[in-house]
């Protein structure tokens, strides 16, 4: 189980992820290294900070990343985003890039995403920890139980839902999207990274923000303020 509380809206979704060896022993480990002295990003508290804001019944479109920023302050539960204060990472520097080629929209002066969860964005991750400066350290750590179980959970509901993959970690999760009966009302969107390694092999250009919101009204679900 993990160390931080499933909120409500996502518990009975979830009961059956909770219940794997995977999950149980996830809060346990976690425990274990944060004894060892090793810091974990982001802080207990903030851990499934994705599913406080974004209820499950109002989840319009999930963006999909690998793990949370591993640098002091960065992480605070949302894939992408910092606090304000924080410096913007290059990724979400990218993605702002994009969201200003795309819409049309000034790039904010800082990296707080919240005002998207709050419209139903879940800025989730596939490993929602990450060993301070150790990109990648916990996607083996038994988070994929329940993000897999997070994802399908709003896979299977018949409200049209827009689905955000970036970068082949993201991508995993596009056949559990399509597994599920009734999917084809579903957008899958999949591309690069919008890290500066990947950008420029085709996350530039994507439009995927104009693209989320044109099949959310299509569909006569409200679209998205970016």
């Amino acid at each position: 189980m993990t160390t931080d509380p499933i909120p409500d809206s996502w518990r009975n979704a979830l009961d059956n992820a909770l219940g794997t060896a995977e999950a149980r022993q996830l809060g346990g480990w976690l425990r274990e290294q944060e004894e060892a002295g090793k810091v974990i990003y982001p802080p207990r508290g903030q851990r499934l900070r994705a599913l406080e804001l974004a209820q499950l019944d109002d989840v319009k479109v999930v963006i999909l990343g690998q793990d949370p920023y591993h640098g002091p302050g960065q992480a605070h539960g949302l894939s992408f985003s910092v606090s304000e204060g924080v410096k913007i990472p290059p990724s979400l520097v990218n993605i702002f890039k994009e969201l200003e080629t795309d819409i049309g929209k000034a790039r904010p002066d800082h990296g707080n995403l919240d005002h998207w969860a709050r419209q139903g964005v879940l800025l989730l991750n596939n490993a929602l920890t990450v060993e301070a400066n150790k990109a990648g350290s916990h996607a083996k750590a038994g988070w994929a139980a329940i993000t897999d179980a997070i994802v399908s959970a709003v896979a299977e509901r018949d409200k049209p839902t827009v689905f955000i993959l970036w970068g082949s970690h993201a991508q995993t999760k596009a056949a559990r999207i399509l597994a599920h009966k009734g999917s084809a009302h579903h957008l899958v969107l999949s591309g690069p990274h919008p890290s500066p390694l990947s950008s420029y092999r085709g996350f530039f250009g994507s439009r995927p923000f104009s693209k989320a919101n044109a099949f959310l009204a299509a569909n006569g679900r409200a679209p998205i303020e970016w």
